[in-house]
């Protein structure tokens, strides 16, 4: 009898040991994600909380072990250097019990961490977790935990969908996401919230897809009346992406927007960028596309030097934060350019003030995402193939 209990204990604590996230759907072995947390760095803090190793690479081999770390990890000529121990190697795999924590420079991630050596002699960071762990850490930066859950949801599907098409896109690559605005802000374990973890819980496995297959899944924050078609931006063109019709963004804080813009300082960010440019004497729009942003504008210098771009290009000049779209008109008063503008981001997909206020008229989930994507399917991921 007391051998029997023995084991039923066992069991039961072999059941409890494995993580909710060991499986997917119908239980499949969960998706891996490659996220770059950290990039161009001297040195990092790494600190492991719980029984920990260290792993070198090519081959792979043990390099170090034990209850708990503290150390500050840089670069040298051969490889790396943990706390007081050089390595000599340019790439290390950290890997902590599932009980455990790793901390990079002060924030905590889920998985494993591979810390590489660059050719220039500073550190990448890249976590490896599961695809649903790294969308607990993305949802808060991307909409707030207090939304309501309808809008949580559409947001973890379309993450979900994101991340899965940029997976399938970077297999030759060190990572597949970046952390940062360039893919899906994520901050790991220090960024999760109760209600969007749980949106990502109830959404688990599912995906948007289009004839049965995934595509990227591109949202932004505010549309400012109707979403983008993806083909004025990128060499996409599907019928999910062509843009929509919004009247639901209309109470965004960022749907009105103005940015004064002195002559000299576009002329230097034109100079940065590549562009020979003398004093400015005019910037004209020259058109729009039917979302109303800016197709074309026109850039003349006193010398009669003219430079056209696309409204695309004007934006990445100042930066995605700094000019927040391209939609946009624009006056000038003496030395000044004043720009006008509507909406946050490149436009394309879900508007997330948009999916706000659709909630908030009562809309679920899959009429959310069936507006901004148009044709799209809700499925899972066990009828995609990576």
């Amino acid at each position: 009898m007391k051998k029997l209990l023995f084991l039923i204990s066992a069991v039961f604590f072999m059941c409890v040991a494995i993580p909710s996230t060991a499986f997917t759907v119908d239980g499949q072995t969960p998706t891996i994600v490659r996220v770059c947390i950290i990039d161009d760095k001297d040195s990092i803090n790494l600190s492991l909380k719980g029984n920990y190793r260290i792993y070198a690479y090519k081959p792979e081999r043990l390099l170090m072990d034990g209850p708990s770390l503290s150390a500050r990890v840089s670069g040298t000529k051969e490889g790396l250097v943990v706390g007081s121990r050089e390595i000599k190697t340019p790439e290390i795999n950290v890997k902590v019990e599932y009980d455990g924590n790793v901390y990079v420079d002060g924030r905590r991630f889920r998985g494993n961490i591979d810390i590489i050596r660059k050719d220039n002699g500073k550190l990448m960071v890249v976590n490896r977790l599961p695809l649903d762990e790294y969308l607990y850490g993305v949802l808060y930066h991307e909409v707030s935990h207090r939304w309501p859950m309808e809008v949580l949801k559409a947001q973890a599907i379309a993450a979900r969908t994101f991340a899965l098409q940029q997976v399938r896109q970077s297999k030759n690559q060190p990572y597949d996401l970046r952390s940062d605005i360039y893919s899906q802000v994520y901050g790991g374990r220090t960024s999760e919230k109760w209600s969007t973890t749980m949106a990502v819980d109830k959404t688990r496995g599912e995906i948007l897809t289009y004839k049965g297959d995934i595509f990227p899944a591109y949202y932004h924050a505010t549309c400012g009346g109707y979403t983008e078609d993806a083909s004025n931006l990128w060499n996409v063109d599907m019928p999910p992406l062509k843009g929509v019709d919004c009247t639901f963004c209309t109470n965004s804080p960022h749907y009105r927007w103005t940015k004064d813009v002195p002559l000299f300082y576009l002329e230097n960010k034109l100079k940065d960028n590549g562009y020979k440019i003398g004093r400015i004497s005019s910037v004209a729009i020259l058109s729009k596309n039917k979302s109303g942003r800016v197709d074309k504008i026109e850039i003349k210098d006193a010398a009669g030097t003219v430079i056209v771009l696309t409204g695309k290009d004007f934006r990445q000049i100042f930066g995605p934060n700094e000019l927040r779209s391209a939609k946009f008109d624009l006056s000038m008063r003496s030395d000044l350019l004043v720009i006008q503008g509507i909406g946050w981001g490149h436009g394309v997909g879900m508007c997330q003030w948009g999916a706000y206020g659709m909630a908030k008229k009562g809309k679920k989930v899959d009429e959310i995402l069936k507006h901004y994507y148009p044709g799209a399917e809700i499925s899972t991921m066990d009828k995609i193939k990576l």
